[in-house]
């Protein structure tokens, strides 16, 4: 397995933090574009050492979002170089994103394994987020064994789904709280969020270093807590206001973070709630949170103009303060030409990241690609620039359905899709398939060769059957394959997670497709996002109630506030379904 690419022009700010206001604005002609030019005011603030973390980022995921969290609470970041830089260090935090076997395998030809080993050893102040937990073990079973640093005794594994458990875990869950630790003071009742698919076993050799475990299936280590060494398999920087918290209580040592109350104590795996945001330019030349009727953003008047909806980032920063559990951005015609030159939509996402502290989904144009110069650029690269720019997870759409059409055909997985590629270096939990299907009503299921169901409602013609043609470049296209058959093959390709569309139900407020949610979830042990159709509270309880959904998403009832996001979360705590308040 390949390294994880090394990030680019990654700031190193030592003793003072270089701030840059975010402004994003008209999308500017690509032939005289360049970052960060205009007149944006600079302001240097100096930072003591009191004030600095030193960040080992080895390259993997999404590290801005733990850079943005620090910097949010007030501290500067002094990133890793060398070995030395790890012994150097006075607070180390190692945020671990990726393969366990490609992490060690950087740590090892860098040298920075020892270092940290002997780090830890001096049992200096160190916190590791997951990843940055699981490598503290002796070993991973994640395509070996693998050995880990040998800090923590025992072994990493993958949860079992073969007796139904949805794997990756991701969402957002209840901690058990086995230690009393400066770390976790106030965590207690709150949900963390988690996204990954191997974790630590407990045992009797390693409960003294236990501080919190979690459930799914089993019970997992969900961190850990030894003197000054501290880990946790939750994602601290994406969990709101709690995971805020938590950070803060590792960075300032005589602080206990702020306290967030808990309107209702979690006790297990949450059903998320989605804010989407479709982002395109307007005629215009800016770029606008738009919303489609049947995947059609014009609006139906004589202007036949394209919906504003509202700025990208200022949508997206207030989703996250309504409660939302996670924001997705979908470039709908970002990347057509230039995946890479597409700087507007790169800096929505790192103006995003400052202010959003749950994930980020991006998706639009990830795919192999060749420049007008003759420069290929593989769909790793442009994945690996989303998540330089505060991506969290990639969804993948037209480029997926071909690769499941390759698959099923030969049945054999090259390796060179856009999805293998990405989910092999970053993991698949980070690798959403994005699946736009269209309803085709059938007299028998012997009429077609794909996967039906027998319909709620019958068809124009009285059919009492469907199947769901799948579709690229954004609905325009049909293909010769089925929601079920491809989701059944994207998984088997190395997605983590499902974004199920309808086009049908798109912007009529009726529902979700709960035929085509029911149908697919059932047939995955990947998460699935139930979308398109939403219109009413009681819409997302229905989907949670009669299917496999993991999270349910919307859009157009967010944007127009016709159904806030908090009377989403407190209808379905009155319906008795488990949910982030």
């Amino acid at each position: 397995m390949q390294p994880p690419p090394q990030p680019q022009g990654a700031m190193a700010t030592g003793a003072a933090i270089l701030t840059v206001p975010c402004s994003v604005g008209r999308r500017p002609k690509r032939s005289s574009q360049r970052r960060g030019s205009g007149s944006a005011s600079l302001s240097v603030r100096a930072s003591s050492d009191a004030n600095t973390v030193t960040l080992l980022d080895y390259g993997a995921g999404n590290v801005r979002s733990v850079r943005n969290a620090i910097r949010h609470l007030g501290f500067g970041i002094r990133d890793v170089r060398s070995p030395e830089d790890i012994l150097a260090a006075d607070r180390l935090v190692f945020p671990g994103v990726g393969a366990f076997g490609s992490a060690m395998d950087v740590l090892n030809s860098t040298g920075m394994a020892d270092a940290l080993r002997e780090y830890v050893q001096m049992d200096r102040p160190f916190l590791g987020i997951c990843l940055g937990l699981q490598l503290l073990f002796d070993s991973s079973e994640e395509n070996g064994p693998v050995s880990g640093l040998g800090v923590i005794p025992g072994v990493v594994r993958r949860f079992d789904s073969s007796k139904g458990l949805i794997v990756p875990h991701i969402g957002w869950n209840a901690l058990e709280i086995t230690k009393d630790t400066q770390l976790l003071q106030g965590a207690d009742g709150h949900h963390v969020y988690f996204v990954h698919s191997y974790h630590a076993l407990p045992s009797d050799a390693n409960r003294d270093w236990i501080s919190s475990i979690c459930n799914y299936g089993d019970s997992f280590v969900s961190s850990i807590s030894m003197g000054n060494i501290q880990a946790v398999q939750f994602h601290p920087e994406k969990s709101g206001d709690t995971g805020l918290s938590i950070l803060k209580n590792f960075l300032s040592a005589n602080s206990s973070g702020a306290k967030v109350p808990a309107r209702r104590k979690a006790s297990k795996l949450a059903k998320r709630v989605i804010a989407c945001l479709d982002v395109r330019s307007n005629d215009n030349g800016d770029l606008v949170v738009t919303k489609g009727d049947q995947y059609d953003v014009r609006d139906h008047t004589s202007s036949k103009e394209v919906r504003n909806l509202g700025k990208p980032v200022d949508l997206a920063s207030q989703y996250y303060i309504d409660g939302a559990d996670e924001v997705s951005f979908l470039n709908i015609t970002g990347f057509r030409d230039f995946p890479l030159g597409d700087l507007p939509m790169l800096e929505v996402l790192r103006c995003a990241s400052e202010k959003v502290f749950v994930p980020l989904t991006v998706g639009g144009g990830i795919r192999d690609f060749t420049d007008a110069n003759g420069r290929y650029y593989s769909s790793l690269e442009v994945a690996s620039e989303y998540f330089r720019s505060g991506a969290d997870k990639i969804s993948i759409g037209s480029d997926a359905v071909y690769a499941a059409e390759a698959f099923l055909q030969t049945g054999v997985k090259t390796g060179k899709s856009s999805l293998e590629q990405i989910s092999r270096v970053y993991g698949n939990q980070a690798v959403v398939v994005s699946i736009d299907p269209r309803r085709v009503y059938v007299n028998s299921p012997e009429d077609v060769p794909f996967k039906t169901v027998k319909v709620s409602s019958k068809g124009p013609s009285g059919e009492e059957y469907a199947w769901y043609q799948c579709t690229v470049s954004g609905g325009r296209d049909s293909r010769p394959i089925g929601a079920y058959e491809l989701a059944k093959a994207v998984e088997e390709l190395g997605a983590g997670e499902i974004l199920l569309n309808c086009i049908d139900c798109d912007g009529q407020g009726c529902g979700f497709d709960i035929d085509l949610v029911k149908m697919v979830s059932d047939a995955v042990t990947i998460p699935v996002i139930a979308s398109s159709g939403a219109g009413a509270v009681e819409h997302f309880s229905e989907v949670f109630e009669k299917t496999n959904a993991s999270a349910a998403l919307a859009a157009g009832i967010f944007h127009r506030k016709e159904v806030p996001i908090l009377a989403v979360k407190e209808h379905l705590v009155d319906a008795g379904v488990e949910v982030r308040v």
